[in-house]
């Protein structure tokens, strides 16, 4: 299993896409990677999954706190081109209704 994390940024956010598996094994990666991301205030990190072929509640967890810690400083997440897979995960736990949510990237998902 393997989790590939990609980032980029420019003057108003943080770009990271992240592709492979997100489980008990590979979540601390992402972890380790996207929450020093959340320090300080009024960032937004947009995350692209859309090469995630599958994700579990570690994941999920990862991506909650990320959410937390962004909030927390004014801050703002959003997950974009989910797969039909990944959506309904979000939607079953009830996380879309709490969490940005978009088909597309901003720039026409590129």
């Amino acid at each position: 299993m393997k989790v590939n994390i990609e980032k980029q940024q420019d003057d108003k956010e943080i770009f990271v896409t992240v592709s492979g598996e997100i489980d008990a094994y590979t979540a601390p990666k992402l972890r380790e990677e996207l929450l020093p991301l959340s320090e300080g205030t009024h960032k937004v990190i947009t995350v692209n999954l859309r090469d995630v072929s599958y994700m579990d509640s570690t994941g999920l967890g990862v991506l909650v706190g990320l959410f937390k810690q962004l909030d927390k400083n004014d801050g703002e997440l959003k997950l974009v081109e989910l797969s039909d897979r990944l959506k309904r995960l979000f939607k079953i736990t009830g996380l879309s209704t709490i969490m940005k949510i978009t088909m597309e990237t901003e720039d026409g998902g590129q």
